[in-house]
This record gives structure tokens, sequence and C-alpha cells, in this order.
């Protein structure tokens, strides 16, 4: 029987961040945006401008794919460097580009994050364990003699 490495290569922690911020973003862009909630024209005498000001930080986000650029960048560069808390950045600002009306950059930004985040973490121990088990050599579990 297998076990589950869920918690061990952090997986979990990847897909729960996943549901929650598709949630928020879902939720600001139907509940709040789309909805009506935040002013219409903030040039009016009468409008909130702490309202005002979430609303132009949101929308100016998702002009000119801004947020999935960023998710782009951020998961290209963590596929190169392989660092963590940039491969984050780019998995969750691709998330909500997603959602905010950033799909081609977003998701190409997203998925190189994603795999950065699905590799196992170097210096772990992991590869040298599995290394131990194969019998040290590469052909050895293939069940080829020597060649020659």
């Amino acid at each position: 029987m297998r076990q589950n490495n869920l918690g061990k290569y952090g997986v979990a922690a990847i897909l729960l961040s996943a549901v929650l911020v598709l949630a928020f973003a879902w939720g600001v862009r139907h509940g709040l945006l789309e909805n009506g909630v935040l002013p219409r024209d903030c040039t009016l005498p009468d409008a909130h401008r702490g309202l005002c000001l979430f609303k132009t930080v949101l929308v100016e986000s998702f002009m000119d794919q801004r947020m999935g650029w960023f998710s782009l960048a951020c998961g290209g560069l963590a596929f190169v460097l392989g660092w963590r808390p940039l491969a984050w950045a780019g998995w969750l600002s691709g998330l909500a580009g997603l959602v905010f009306y950033s799909y081609d950059p977003a998701s190409v930004g997203a998925l190189l994050s994603l795999l950065v985040l699905a590799r196992p973490r170097q210096g772990t121990g992991d590869r040298r364990q599995g290394e131990e088990e194969a019998g040290g050599q590469p052909g050895d579990g293939l069940g080829v003699g020597r060649l020659g």
C-alpha cells in the first residue's frame, strides 16, 4: 500500500491556498465589483474615498492584464531560479488573475509556479533516500545485466 504524501510535499497547502484565493477572488469579483456594491462614479462628492481607492486599485490590477503578467514573471523566475517564495507569489496571483480577466499570462504563470511548488524541496534528504533504495546504480532496478 502506498503512503499518502500530500503533507510531505506540501500538496495540501497548495490546494488549500488555491481554494481560499479562488473563493476570495470570486467573492470580490461577483459580490463587490459586478454586483454594484462599490461606487460607480468616484468623482461625485458623496463617494466614499476608501471604497473608491479599493475599486481603483482592483480595476487597475487587471487592466492590460497586469495581474497575469505579474504571475507570469514570478512563475518564470521561480521556475528558472527554483525559489519557492517567488513561486508562491506566482501561484496565488495566477489564480486571482484567472478570476480577474487575465487568463492567458496568469494560467502560464500559475502552472510554472505550480511546477516549482510541487517539486520536493532540496536538501530534505528525499532524493538521497530514493537513491539508497535503488541500490546506487542506475540499472540495478531495471533487471538489465552488464552490457559488453
